[in-house]
């Protein structure tokens, strides 16, 4: 075992193009230094990094809010209206300044919302309605640096102060931050709450966030991936409970504070695209007034929430500008023709997109980080870390619309490539830009008697074009990763991922010169380094989950998958795989990506070059079956996405099988070979189902672009949003016998704090009479509060039984922060 390994590490490093090596060192050494024994077989498997007893996860999710209510009722329409914005514009068009139908467009918005449904709306209630705990909270969270309250607070403080004709004050708050406050209030209203869940809930506070757009929450508990607790449903079921607490707690405050009975129902839920009317509305107003509406004041979860704040304003005028320029590049890429385009809106909405993101930690890598004499240090996480991001990068098309999905249509009318792409010109080279247009033009069926059909930009128009020709435009698997920027590709002096330090710093300098991003900003990747020395942990951050139809099922086996791929890699990098065999070119990490965004688009084929560099894709390309050489593109290969998929899972079953066995992940193979065969068992086939009853549909290209997808937001704030509240009111039950099988043993800590809430009863009664009226939102508030007091005792103990699988050294390791450093 040991000879067979005897490969070296090396690091490799672009200059104008041409590979040049640093020092080397022997992978097996410095695999030894993490605890990876060469020994036998056996145990070179068992000691992986991210093999049997190593992981923990952690997960961040993001919601949807809305607030349903009237126009008179609620704060989003209401701040409109009120605005010096729309005061100068119906000023302006009445001087003859502007168009009538700038004013009258934004009015008719206002006006015409049968569903009562206002998206992203913050919510306004009387400030005395709040318990002295949880006005402690607010005002700290007010202050201007919460390090130094002697710099006083923030300077837009007032902005959620506003004083109404009743005399009352009123605060006005996002939802993101309504969430936290619900939390303290329920702490904070209860004097005979047991301490044990009253500092679980204090805890719990930071966890709520308010940095972007959508609410955004990250794990209660870091939780470790072992057989015996589950794998990957482990951290499923901690993503379940933490969403059924959001919903309770959003439940609390419709009735506490009072919304309820002002016109006001806030409600969250998963929903992977801007809202529709969002989108109609971005095209109304300017891109400042939008940030002002929409842009997060980032009050919980930041030290200086200001600072912060501006820097989201930045990420917003930088992805915005960002798109402007892609259509230069699409010019230069051939794909616009002539100077007849659609310019993108001056306001970007791409980070209105909500997704979740699973992060995998090693405790072993971590421990030698940590052990200033094991010899492992930065430089050794982090080229092996970005070589196992280029390897896993070969497995993301198995992810997308197997496990999650976020189906969309596109009108024929959408179909101008500076709009459809996309931030696609920034992720791909020019020549797979190309090709994947073809493709998809293809796909959509854009021809009329067999020549290439694309809008001509005046919306009559391209309606008639549409109406006449049958020209219906396509459906899209996964849009959300197409709309968003994913991933930004290398450029030929500063590659991303070579091992070499200070590689993403050297990328954004070489981005921002270019227009397309700002040294301020993390780089996007779909799977990102968490670094010890910034994070610490030391793993790896799954960023290419979109929407998960069930927790158990889908987020629960794609999390046993990546962790499956991710030991993988180390695996093949301690077999010999090195820098070298996947080299850090644009091209060739533009080649292995455009595979993900073409699965993510519905393309059924792909092209490789025939003597590609990229030996680790040909190891995948020899397995994969009809394949054959391309007429169109001589020296290429065409491949189909279907049958690379497959080639994947034979791969992982042949070269993997040890660990497969070892993990206990056979199952969760079965399960992705049916997906891949059987779509309809996927959570793309789950969720356009779901999606086609609320429109007595049965394709999406029956319908109207538009009305699929309001169809689709209605499906995820209605039918799906109580499909998950049923799925995670499933895992407290159970988490809730586990812990009165606990108390029963001689937990006495638990077995009074049990008493303190539920009185003699067991939890299982409470929670079966409960189980409608809390599902249905109708059960009255003491029955609530019930249930998230048992809730947060729950999130205690599985903090203990989690802690008796693993050690972490500070609790910053426990909260899994997967979003802190971008």
């Amino acid at each position: 075992m040991r000879k067979r390994n005897q490969v070296v590490l090396t690091a490799v490093r672009k200059e104008h193009g041409t590979a040049s090596a640093t020092p080397t060192e022997n992978i097996p050494r410095v695999l030894e230094r993490v605890g990876v024994c060469f020994d036998t077989r056996d145990s070179f498997l068992s000691t992986l990094p991210f093999s049997m007893n190593d992981v923990t996860a952690g997960s961040e999710n993001e919601l949807q809010a809305v607030v349903a209510g009237s126009r008179e009722r609620v704060d989003l329409p209401l701040v409109i209206e009120e605005s010096n914005y729309f005061t100068n514009m119906i000023r302006r068009a009445e001087a003859g300044e502007s168009p009538r139908r700038v004013v009258t467009d934004l009015e008719q918005y206002l006006a015409e919302n049968p569903s009562g449904i206002w998206e992203n709306s913050w919510v306004r209630f009387p400030r005395s309605r709040l318990s002295p705990f949880a006005l402690e909270v607010l005002e700290r969270d007010l202050l201007a640096d919460k390090r130094d309250p002697a710099r006083g607070q923030r300077s837009d403080a007032g902005r959620f102060v506003r004083q109404e004709a009743s005399a009352d004050e009123m605060l006005r708050v996002p939802i993101s931050y309504l969430i936290k406050l619900a939390l303290a209030d329920l702490i904070g209203s209860q004097p005979r709450l047991p301490e044990i869940v009253r500092q679980t809930g204090i805890r719990l506070l930071e966890h709520y966030l308010n940095d972007n757009t959508s609410p955004e929450t990250f794990s209660f508990n870091v939780v470790p991936l072992r057989p015996s607790l589950g794998m990957g449903r482990a951290i499923a079921r901690e993503s379940g409970i933490r969403f059924l607490m959001s919903q309770f707690l959003i439940g609390y405050a419709n009735r506490v504070f009072g919304l309820e009975e002002q016109g006001q129902t806030a409600m969250t839920y998963f929903a992977p695209h801007p809202p529709v009317r969002q989108k109609e509305l971005n095209d109304l107003v300017s891109d400042s007034f939008y940030r002002d509406l929409f842009m997060s004041p980032c009050l919980s979860g930041w030290d200086r929430g200001e600072e912060k704040h501006r820097y989201m304003q930045l990420c917003h005028q930088v992805l915005s500008r960002s798109q402007l320029n892609a259509v230069a590049k699409l010019r230069d890429a051939g794909i616009i023709t002539n100077n007849l385009v659609v310019l993108p809106n001056l306001s970007n909405i791409s980070l209105a997109n909500n997704g979740t993101h699973i992060s995998l930690g090693s405790r072993r890598i971590g421990a030698a980080m940590a052990d200033a004499g094991s010899g492992f240090n930065a430089l050794h996480e982090k080229r092996l870390g970005d070589l196992a991001i280029k390897i896993s990068e070969h497995f993301l098309p198995l992810f997308v619309g197997t496990y999650s999905a976020a189906p969309y249509r596109l009108a024929f009318s959408d179909f101008h490539p500076e709009r459809a792409m996309g931030f696609l010109p920034h992720e791909l080279d020019y020549t797979h830009l190309r090709m994947l247009w073809r493709r998809w033009r293809t796909k959509a069926d854009l021809s009329v008697f067999g020549q290439p059909m694309t809008p001509f930009g005046p919306e009559r128009i391209d309606r008639l074009i549409s109406s006449l020709f049958g020209l219906r435009g396509d459906f899209v698997p996964d849009y959300r990763l197409i709309d968003y920027l994913a991933c930004l590709l290398s450029t030929e002096r500063s590659p991303a991922l070579n091992g070499q330090p200070g590689s993403h710093d050297r990328l954004r300098r070489d981005l921002a010169d270019m227009g397309v991003f700002d040294e301020q900003m993390s780089v996007y990747l779909l799977c990102k380094l968490r670094e010890y020395g910034k994070m610490g942990f030391s793993g790896f951050e799954g960023r290419y989950y979109s929407l998960f139809e069930t927790f158990d099922t889908d987020m629960g086996r794609a999390t046993d998958l990546q962790n499956l791929v991710t030991v993988l890699a180390y695996l093949f990098i301690a077999e010999g795989v090195d820098h070298g065999h996947i080299p850090d070119t644009p091209p060739v990490e533009s080649e292995r990506r455009q595979i993900f965004f073409g699965a993510a688009i519905g393309i059924p084929t792909f092209f490789v070059r025939r003597d590609t560099p990229n030996q680790f894709l040909k190891k995948i390309l020899s397995r994969t079956e009809r394949t054959r050489p391309s007429r169109r593109y001589p020296g290429y290969l065409r491949v189909y996405n279907r049958e690379y998929c497959l080639a994947l899972l034979r791969l992982i079953r042949d070269e993997g099988a040890g660990l497969v066995e070892l993990l206990g992940l056979a199952a969760t193979l079965d399960d992705l070979e049916e997906r891949l065969h059987d779509p309809r068992h996927s959570a793309l086939g789950r969720l356009t189902n779901g999606i086609l009853g609320e429109l007595n549909a049965t394709s999406p290209l029956e319908a109207d672009s538009r009305d699929f997808n309001c169809a689709a937001e209605r499906y995820y704030r209605t039918t799906l949003r109580r499909r998950h509240m049923a799925e995670a009111y499933g895992f407290l039950e159970d988490s809730c016998r586990l812990m009165e099988l606990d108390a029963a043993r001689g937990d006495s800590g638990l077995r009074q704090a049990l008493g303190t809430i539920l009185g003699e009863r067991p939890s299982g009664d409470l929670l079966r009479r409960a189980r409608r009226e809390l599902l249905e939102e109708q059960g009255d508030t003491a029955t609530l509060i019930q249930a998230m007091n048992l809730l947060l005792l729950s999130v205690f103990h599985d903090e203990r039984r989690f802690a008796a699988h693993t050690t972490t050294r500070s609790d910053s390791i426990n909260a899994a922060p997967v979003h802190r450093a971008g």
